[in-house]
């Protein structure tokens, strides 16, 4: 990442943080530099930039969102928007065994960085928490190491609702619960339903 995009990104951290008035929750977890998964529920496309932005300093230089390559890289501006926050794009639409996001994502991290997903896989239209698809459990299977940090983001379909180009600026909350890990044994349908539980948990605690 060249100046232009460091002073870019601070610029775009202060400014999601102003849109979003999003006071950040850990809730039986503090920031740590180890290789985390944040997963979180998803209804917003400002979901990834916010959560982001969120994070301490020190932390977001280490942590990549996984976006959605036909929207944040749907144009100049948004292509350099994502390369400023280091989101890691994945086309939703070129899915194959040579090109799996999960061996993107294990690629790109290596031993250094953490991630940002939506296992829901798209935006929730109304809201709601929908179920989980099999990457979370996945990389967990492949990335025992790797602390699953659940997060939910209160608001944030508000301040950007489907449709909408401009942000509306509003108060909004994230909320970073204790992490989680793949039981040994644990079945994938188990798994995910208890990493969607453990989103829920932090949204009936607001």
């Amino acid at each position: 990442m060249n100046h232009s995009q460091k002073l870019t990104s601070a610029i775009l951290a202060i400014t999601a943080q102003l849109l979003s008035g999003a006071t950040v929750r850990w809730r039986g977890s503090e920031p740590d530099s180890c290789q985390r998964v944040y997963f979180a529920n998803h209804t917003s496309h400002l979901d990834a930039l916010v959560l982001w932005s969120g994070l301490p300093r020190q932390l977001r230089a280490i942590t990549r969102p996984v976006a959605a390559a036909d929207y944040w890289g749907a144009g100049r501006v948004r292509r350099y928007v994502a390369g400023c926050f280091n989101a890691l794009l994945i086309d939703r639409h070129d899915i194959s065994v040579r090109n799996s996001p999960l061996d993107i994502m294990l690629r790109e991290i290596g031993n250094t960085f953490s991630l940002i997903v939506f296992p829901e896989g798209s935006r929730s239209p109304t809201g709601e928490l929908q179920t989980f698809k099999s990457g979370l459990y996945y990389l967990a299977k492949k990335r025992p190491d790797l602390e699953l940090m659940p997060v939910y983001l209160d608001n944030l379909n508000r301040i950007l609702p489907r449709g909408e180009v401009l942000p509306v600026p509003l108060l909004s909350c994230i909320t970073i619960g204790a992490p989680i890990w793949l039981h040994q044994g644990e079945g994938k349908d188990e798994f995910l339903e208890r990493a969607r539980q453990s989103v829920l948990q932090l949204k009936e605690e607001q």
